[in-house]
């Protein structure tokens, strides 16, 4: 099985950022800051399918404490909540706008996130759109692109380095191991 040094244990692998767009859009301390107080995080494209990438992320996600809102047209229970057909259909606050749209949806996307007052936008991992970040970063919002919520969160709370990943965090905290 090897060191685990190899750049496929490496979570910073093959990003779409440039260095400086990874500086901005990926900077440790506002993902510590978002992931750190679970809130509410409308999940743009979730699936109901488990086996869906945006699926399992919402699931990790409320299972620690997150209330998850699905957006998506296809109208029923995800989750156990009932699901919206756009970021105006939703009546609470929302802390996280998550997004799993191709790139080219996200302009619009940020600017909804906007109009509904967010605090976050966040591209789901090998998702950027720069036009997007800018749009929600000139209006106030914390941005965070080309990142994975399920993967930050394990990253920073220990449960990636137990199973062998290349975090970039140093810690002498002791992970948990049972939940």
């Amino acid at each position: 099985m090897g060191s685990g040094e190899g750049t496929v244990c490496d979570l910073g692998f093959r990003t779409v950022l440039t260095p400086e767009q990874r500086s901005r859009f990926q900077n440790p301390d506002v993902i510590r800051r978002i992931i750190a107080h679970p809130g509410v995080a409308a999940v743009v494209g979730l699936s109901a399918d488990p086996q869906k990438a945006s699926h399992f992320v919402a699931a990790y996600l409320q299972k620690r404490g997150w209330k998850i809102v699905p957006v998506t047209p296809k109208k029923g229970l995800i989750l156990g909540e009932e699901s919206v057909s756009s970021l105006a259909d939703i009546a609470i606050p929302v802390d996280v706008v998550d997004v799993f749209r191709p790139a080219s949806d996200m302009p619009a996307l940020a600017r909804q996130a906007v109009a509904i007052r967010a605090k976050t936008f966040w591209m789901q991992l090998k998702l950027a759109n720069v036009e997007a970040a800018k749009i929600a970063e000139a209006e106030g919002l914390f941005v965070v692109a080309d990142k994975c919520m399920k993967m930050e969160y394990g990253r920073y709370n220990g449960g990636l380095h137990s199973a062998g990943m290349d975090t970039g965090v140093i810690s002498a905290r002791r992970t948990r191991l049972t939940e």
